[in-house]
């Protein structure tokens, strides 16, 4: 999968979709079942990937002097 870092998340989720949707219908023949099986795990990970980036980049808080902080120790503080 030589377009792996450049694929969309939006993309990924989209094609990720219609494998499920083919292979759900079951009549796709076997070697190409087992592709697309193989395409969604591919794809499932670059989802996956993304969206643990995205929480690591959600779940800090940059302070005024620049220095950032987990945003849960700070929302832990204000209980």
């Amino acid at each position: 999968m030589s377009a792996k870092g450049k694929i969309k998340f939006e993309e990924a989720m989209q094609q990720l979709e219609e494998i499920v949707t083919n292979l759900e219908r079951g009549d796709v023949p076997l070697e190409e079942a087992l592709d697309q099986f193989q395409r969604g795990v591919g794809l499932s990970k670059i989802c996956k990937e993304t969206l643990q980036n995205a929480e690591k980049t959600l779940t800090k808080i940059v302070e005024e002097n620049g220095e950032e902080t987990l945003f849960e120790n700070e929302s832990d503080s204000n209980e």
